[in-house]
Formats: C-alpha cells, sequence, structure tokens
C-alpha cells in the first residue's frame, strides 16, 4: 500500500521556539483577486489540510496537493510564473511547482493560516486565497482493536499543528465515512496543546455491555469545520476477545515473541550526521536448519535493508520506528535478538521472494516459535502467544488454496484474519533505497504468490508477519506487500510458506533444509473484520451512461429467459468484479447446473441462484454471494491458471496500469473463475475488458504495491535540523530533540 496508507510517518513532537522566531510574523489578510483583463485563476479560493485523509487530491508521492489553473482571456493556458506568500510564521506558506501544484507546510502552529497565491504574466497579476487548517498526522491510534463487551480502549489522535486551540472532534458511527449509527460510548475528551509539541487529544471508548451478535463499529475524528477526517475500527465480539497491536509494538519484560515489531539496526536514513528517518517490521516466525540453530524469518527488505544489509547485522527489537529512530548504542529502548545471516537477492532473477534470515541470540527469543496472540483466549479476555502448528507438515508449511480462511501476527494491525483472494498471483512491487521511498532502487515481478484479503488485514509495518491457516495454524506464506483499495479493504501478497522455505535451502543452506518451528497443529482465535468488497460495489451509484449501457444489455437478454432450461429471470444490476461497471442479472435455477453467458452486448453479467417463487414475488437475493457458495472445483481452477498464465506477463507488459494478476473466484458469478487484475488507479484506463480469453475479469483498483515496511520521519520542513545525529557522529547543531511519548503509534 499502500499504496494508500502505506507511507506513515512518525513526526517530531518537539519544534523549538527560536525557530518560530526567526520565521517572522504571520502575514495579514489579502484579499483574492483571481482575474485581470490579460487571464484568470482558477481556483479564486478554497481551502485545504497540512494532512487529510479522503479530502485532498493528492500527487505521487501521497502528499495533499492542490492544483491551480490559469486562462487566458480569449481561452487559452496562460504561461504565468506562480509565487506563494503568507502561510505560518514557522512552517511557512508552503509551495508551488511551475505547473500551478500547491503543497501546504507540514504543520502549522496556529489553528487556520492564509496563503496568497500570485500568478504574474509580465506585469498583469491575479490573486487566490487559501485557507490552510491543519489535517491529522496518521490514523486514529490504535487504528484497529477488538474488544468484548464492556471492554475499553484509549484512543489518541494527532493534528498537525503546535500552537493554536483547535480540538478533536470524536464521534461513534456506522461506517469509516461517518454514516450510520455507533456503538458504545465515549468518555470526555482530552486535548493537550503546546507552542513546542503537536496537538493531540486523546477518548475512551467503552464497547456496549451486552452484545448479540459480532461486528464492527468506528470512531471517527474531525477537527473543525476541515474536511480531514481520520478514524479508528473497533471489532466487538461476542467471544470477548481483547486485542490491541500496541501490544506488538513495545519491547517485552522477558524473550521476544514473533509477531513484533523489529528490523535491521541500522534501517534508518542519514542526511549529513543527522538521522532523518528510520524504518520498521515484523520479526515474522522462528526456523531451524538441519543442526537445529535457530533464526528469525521475516522479508529481505526488514532484515537485509532490500539486499543492502550485511551479514552479522544486528536485529533488533522493536525496529527503530518504535524507538523514536534510536539504534541500538545511541541509547535505550532497543536490544539485539539476532545476527543477519543471509536473503534472498531482490536484484536476482534466481529469487521469488522477498525473505531474509537471522541466527537468534542465546536466550533472547522464544525458542519454541511462540507468535504474539497466535494462542487462545485466556481469562483476562486477551489471546496468549503460542508457536504455529506443524504436526500436519512437519514444519514444512501448507499449501494455501482459494478462499482459505487466514491469519496473521503482525507490528501494526496485530492478529487479523482474512482470506485467500487469488492464487498463482503475478505481482510486480517496487523497492526503495530508503526509509522515505524517494529514491527508487528496484521493481520486481514476484510469480506464483498468495493473494490475501479483508478490512483491516494488514498495513504498513506488518511485512514479514507469517499467514497461518486460521483453523490450525500452519504456516501458508510470508507476508511482504499490500496496500487498500477505494472500498477500505486491504490487499496483501505473501509468499508461498514451502517455497521460501525451499528457497532458502537452495540459496543459502548449501542444500540443507530449513523448517518453521513450532508445536501441535491448534485453531486461531481469528479477528475477522469483515470483507466490504460486495457491499461497497453495490452502493455506488451508476452513472446515466452505465445505467444506459445495462438497460440497452437488458433488453437484448430477455431472449435468454426459458424456466425449463433454468433461466428464470433478467434485469440491470451493479457488477462487483468491477464496481461502478453496469450489469445484466440472471436469476439462474438454483436446482440446475445452468451456464450464464459471461457478457450480454458487452455488457458483464451477475448469475444469481434462486428459484421461480422468489423471481414471481421479488424476494430474490441482491448478490450471489449472500448464500453459502461451495469452493471451485479443481478443473475449473485448472483452466483458470492455465488461461492467467498464458495471458499475464503479455497483460501486464502491455499496460503499464496492471501491476498484478492471478486467478480468483468470481464475485458477479461465483460458480465460476476469474482472472484478478490489479490496476494502478492513478492511469485507470477508459476500458477493462469484462473477459480475456473466455474468463470473467475481476479489477482491483488500488495504489501500485511497494514494500509495507513502517517508517518514521522527524519533521523534514525547510529550517529545521533533524531530530537525532547518527552515531559516531558530531552533531553541530541539533536545535530539535524528538521525543515520542509512549502512546503514539504508528500503524
Amino acid at each position: 500500500m499502500i499504496g494508500v496508507g502505506l507511507r506513515l510517518r512518525l513526526i517530531a513532537i518537539l519544534i523549538v521556539p527560536i525557530l518560530l522566531l526567526l520565521a517572522g510574523c504571520e502575514a495579514g489578510h489579502v484579499a483574492a483577486d483571481p482575474s485581470n483583463a490579460t487571464f484568470s485563476i482558477s481556483p479564486g479560493s478554497g481551502f485545504i489540510d497540512t494532512n487529510c485523509t479522503g479530502c485532498n487530491a493528492a500527487n505521487a508521492q501521497g502528499a495533499s496537493v492542490l492544483q491551480f489553473t490559469a486562462r487566458l482571456a480569449g481561452g487559452g493556458a496562460a504561461p504565468v510564473e506562480w509565487s506563494v506568500s503568507g502561510g505560518d510564521a514557522a512552517s511557512g506558506p508552503g509551495s508551488i511547482t511551475a505547473s500551478g501544484q500547491y503543497t501546504p507546510p507540514s504543520y502549522l502552529t496556529a489553528s487556520r493560516v492564509e496563503v496568497v497565491v500570485t500568478a504574474m504574466l509580465e506585469s498583469a497579476k491575479a490573486i487566490a486565497v487559501l485557507t490552510v487548517t491543519p489535517g491529522f498526522l496518521q490514523p486514529l491510534t490504535p487504528e484497529n482493536v477488538a474488544l468484548g463487551a464492556n471492554g475499553n480502549v484509549n484512543l489518541t489522535g494527532y493534528l498537525a499543528e503546535a500552537g493554536g486551540n483547535s480540538t478533536i472532534n470524536f464521534a461513534l458511527a456506522g461506517a469509516a465515512t461517518g454514516a450510520g449509527a455507533g456503538l458504545g460510548t465515549l468518555g470526555a475528551t482530552s486535548c493537550q496543546r503546546s507552542a513546542q509539541a503537536f496537538t493531540f487529544c486523546t477518548v475512551t471508548y467503552t464497547a456496549p455491555a451486552a452484545l448479540t451478535a459480532t461486528g464492527t463499529t468506528f470512531v471517527v475524528a474531525t477537527v473543525g469545520s476541515s474536511a480531514s477526517r481520520t478514524s479508528a475500527v473497533v471489532l466487538l465480539n461476542t467471544a470477548g476477545v481483547s486485542s490491541n497491536p500496541a501490544t506488538h509494538q513495545a519491547q517485552p519484560p522477558a524473550t521476544v515473541r514473533l509477531g513484533a515489531s523489529g528490523g535491521n539496526n541500522a534501517d534508518y536514513d542519514a542526511r549529513g550526521n543527522q538521522i532523518v528517518d528510520c524504518c520498521g517490521g515484523t520479526l515474522g516466525s522462528l526456523v531451524q536448519d538441519d543442526g537445529n540453530r535457530l533464526y528469525v524469518l521475516s522479508n529481505n527488505h526488514v532484515l537485509a535493508r532490500s539486499d543492502h544489509g550485511g551479514v552479522g547485522d544486528a536485529i533488533v527489537q522493536p525496529g527503530l520506528i518504535d524507538n523514536n529512530c534510536m539504534p541500538m548504542g545511541d541509547g535505550p529502548g532497543v536490544a539485539p535478538v539476532a545476527s543477519l545471516t543471509g536473503w534472498l537477492g531482490l536484484s536476482s532473477k534466481l529469487t521469488n521472494a522477498d525473505a531474509a534470515i537471522a541466527q537468534v541470540a542465546s536466550g533472547a527469543v522464544d525458542r519454541s516459535g511462540s507468535i504474539l496472540e497466535l494462542g487462545a483466549r485466556q481469562a483476562d479476555g486477551t489471546l496468549a502467544a503460542a508457536p504455529p502448528g506443524i504436526g500436519s507438515t512437519a514444519g514444512k508449511g501448507e499449501i494455501a488454496g482459494l478462499d482459505l480462511m487466514v491469519a496473521k501476527s503482525g507490528r501494526t494491525t496485530g492478529l487479523t484474519c482474512g482470506s485467500v483472494s487469488a492464487i498463482d498471483l503475478d505481482v510486480t512491487v517496487d523497492y526503495y533505497l530508503d526509509c522515505a521511498e524517494t529514491k527508487p532502487y528496484l521493481t520486481k515481478t514476484f510469480t506464483n504468490q498468495i493473494g490475501l484479503s479483508g478490512n483491516q488485514f494488514s498495513d504498513a509495518g506488518d511485512s514479514g508477519a507469517l499467514v497461518v491457516d486460521a483453523s490450525n495454524a500452519e504456516p501458508v506464506g510470508l507476508y511482504f506487500t499490500g496496500g487498500i483499495d477505494a472500498a477500505g479493504v486491504s490487499h496483501a501478497v505473501a509468499s508461498p510458506a514451502g517455497e521460501v522455505l525451499s528457497a532458502l535451502s537452495a540459496q543459502l543452506g548449501d542444500g540443507a533444509a530449513y523448517t518453521f518451528v513450532g508445536g501441535a497443529d491448534h485453531p486461531v482465535s481469528c479477528l475477522n473484520y469483515g470483507e466490504n468488497t460486495v457491499t461497497d460495489a453495490q452502493a455506488r451509484t451508476l452513472t446515466d451512461a452505465e445505467i444506459a449501457r445495462a438497460q440497452q444489455a437488458q433488453a437484448q437478454a430477455r431472449a435468454l429467459v426459458n424456466p425449463p432450461e433454468g433461466i428464470l429471470g433478467v434485469a440491470t444490476g451493479k457488477s462487483s468484479d468491477h464496481p461502478g461497471e453496469g450489469a445484466v442479472v440472471i436469476y439462474v435455477d438454483e436446482s440446475m447446473n445452468v451456464t450464464a453467458p459471461l457478457a450480454i452486448g458487452g455488457v458483464r453479467t451477475v448469475a444469481i441462484p434462486t428459484n421461480a417463487h422468489a423471481v414471481a414475488f421479488g424476494s430474490v437475493p441482491q448478490t450471489p454471494l449472500e448464500g453459502a457458495q461451495p469452493p471451485l472445483p479443481a478443473a475449473v481452477l485448472n483452466a483458470a491458471v492455465s488461461v492467467k498464465q498464458r495471458v499475464a506477463a503479455g497483460l501486464m507488459r502491455q499496460n503499464p496500469a496492471f501491476f498484478g494478476v492471478g486467478v480468483g473466484q468470481s464475485l458477479d458469478n461465483p460458480r465460476e473463475a476469474a482472472l484478478v487484475v490489479f490496476v494502478d488507479r492513478r492511469q485507470v484506463p477508459a476500458q477493462l475488458p469484462a473477459t480475456v480469453d473466455g474468463l470473467r475479469t475481476r479489477y482491483i483498483v488500488m495504489d501500485r504495491m511497494h514494500v509495507t515496511r513502517s517508517y518514521a520521519v522527524p519533521f523534514t520542513s525547510k529550517g529545521h535540523c533533524m531530530a537525532r545525529p547518527v552515531a559516531g557522529r558530531h552533531a553541530s547543531f541539533e536545535p530539535l530533540d524528538l521525543i515520542r511519548p509512549r502512546s503514539l503509534k504508528l500503524p
């Protein structure tokens, strides 16, 4: 992600007062004057947040932006020179490019400021005035949490404001958008403000005293009249399970359990003699070689810094991101747990997994291979740590099948469950040389990977987590990349567990076999936040053009109605395989094996099994997934895999918007397989075919995949020195001492 939600930053908490004095005074009010006799600019006024979730446009790096345009009086583009002034006394007015793309400052020292955008063409001038307000630095912390009846949790929101008087408004809702009613109660909001620290507000959420069903509710945070919004999702469960991802980010009092925050002790970026940001991921699982030597297994990009680590590097817990970017040797907070042993080179054409191992230090890691929260519910509602299951496979890993329910325990989202949504997935992933992802390293295409999906299943920092079969805790994959689509569903990619072990044995172990360390097979107390792909697709409003296409195709489809042959009726509807696209709904007899056409007149079909009585009385299901669906037969899957292997490389090569192709189950007709195609949301083609080579297509529109190691960044605004000197180097000037409250968590 991801991708949306994947590049997350830890912002410096202290701001030096002397810099506020040096920055000058805030500009006075200026009236907008967006037009003259020569040209005009647009917009003439507007609002934008320093950081914003879902309200501002964003550039390629994910930063909030606002595009200005200039037009000559005659209608052509005006070749103006852009500039900005005013703004915040400390952070300035922001910046604007030669093409008119404005980026606000990263923080404010007041609750709102005015920025003057000026366009000049020779002696002619036009002025626009923007009101800039502080947005949220990050999602609420924790971003997700599970609670039983009467359970409670403290939620914290951080604003990009030092000084000022803004307050975060917390409310309960049925959705992250703020729509609908939420369950439970909220306590009083408590805010802390200072000219030297970012404003943060905390509220206590308490679950209802009784729960009749398991489901989710949301705590939504807003600020003033700003469109900026962020939220936390609470899984209210009748099992009484309590799970907070914060437990995965702390340093344990004794030996380390896996599923915890960790990484390379040198996983930070330096500018001059200052550390400017740092990274962290997940210490996924324990493996052993033929000599019973134990190793931590995680990703190359977590342990080996994307090919740039060195054998013997210290692997620490927690990761630097959870210790204020302070490496071991600079101060307390992290401890060495292993030494980097080897990795599968990303730059090698012979590797097909993102994996690395580090030999554990004596007594540093639980030798049973216990993973946080992988065990049973305890008396206090929390989940015990437990080893993965190895009873069925002797520690070699299980092959993941389509729709398998899986679980993972990671640094950021803790224990979550989802399902296998694609098999034989080819996916292209971007890697970077730095934590801030500003220096591209390489782009690698992995083949035969596992696609996973589910609300809140994964996020930045979960990289390296072990994915297990939820029914028996057997390892099925090593998670290494992911993102979030427009419906808010997490899509993750994992390398098959058995193939990871085989590759390690072939390339690192001189033929020695590696196996997972674990115990008896056991079920996982699954925390499943749902899967709202179909719900979101059916809630979308179709354009008039799509409605017209569907109606025209429905007219053609009426000729297909033939109850004795199993076609009971037709109607217009919406596709779930491609949200936003109209479809022809075909009602098929549930007692017959009816093959519905894939498309009619170029319009997708949705096949809904039902009966004649339901069709006659209008009580048919709204989507084909309302009832339980049988798994796809092996022959159907094998045929789809053959199609995918024949067309995938060509699709990805011919259309740069496609960055992943695999095989999954159609949401429009779950009796059929579908080609699952990942599409770059920034370059979605005008037309996406409903079928490819006789196979249905399912499109997932999201940001391109990049590695999901979470990273932390002290303030990078101009004029601010960085947070911490590199160990062993002298810092000539360090006015900014980054101090983070222990409660601040980066998701």
